[in-house]
């Protein structure tokens, strides 16, 4: 049976994986800031008070986790820390100006700094400081996320790829063979449609800190 303790405590580590506080969390899904806040979770003489299946939903939606990934983390929830290990590290304005990538997709090592995050069970995962607002305001200026090269890529998807136009941080909106097309995550940049040959890789993003 599922606990109250580990339901919130999943929405907390939901919260601190996309860099958010539990109410910057309830506000970028559009929900009033003190909804997740420790004071909500209990009502009078101690009730317990669970989060809705709406909001569940919108933290979903806003952060491009699925329901999969919020089970994991309520499993988690025990107050045990997850094991660590070293990925590759660099920042998104190097992504764009060097050759830090060999052959087979995989990080030149030389390039690339090191950086401590919890394991994601991917060997090819790899870190990315953001290095402006364009993806504001899920993702910010000095937020790391990791990537996973290996996950399967899903509508909705919180993704970075590398592309004739850069390197970005975008929402996967929609696949087909010959073309994906993108959703921005800042309101006041246009949504993208491109050619599958024109992106280098994309991978999904499976952690972030701020």
């Amino acid at each position: 049976m599922l606990s109250h303790k580990q339901i919130w405590g999943a929405i907390d580590a939901l919260a601190a994986r996309y860099g958010h506080s539990p109410s910057g969390l309830a506000r970028a899904a559009g929900l009033d800031p003190t909804t997740f806040n420790k004071s909500k979770r209990l009502g009078p003489q101690g009730r317990l008070r669970w989060p809705s299946t709406e909001s569940l939903s919108k933290v979903l939606h806003v952060t491009g986790a699925s329901l999969d990934d919020f089970v994991s983390l309520v499993s988690k929830a025990n107050g045990s820390r997850p094991p660590m290990r070293t990925v590759p590290f660099i920042s998104m304005k190097d992504v764009q100006k060097k050759r830090v990538f060999d052959e087979n997709g995989h990080p030149i090592a030389k390039v690339w700094d090191k950086f401590a995050f919890p394991d994601i069970g991917d060997e090819r995962a790899f870190a990315i400081e953001i290095s402006n607002d364009v993806a504001a305001p899920v993702f910010r200026n000095g937020h790391v996320v990791v990537v996973s090269p290996s996950a399967e890529l899903r509508k909705g998807d919180p993704v970075v790829l590398k592309a004739d136009p850069g390197c970005m941080v975008m929402r996967l909106a929609r696949q087909t063979a010959k073309k994906l097309d993108l959703k921005s995550f800042n309101p006041s940049l246009d949504d993208l449609s491109l050619p599958r040959e024109a992106i280098e890789w994309m991978a999904r993003i499976v952690w972030v800190r701020h």
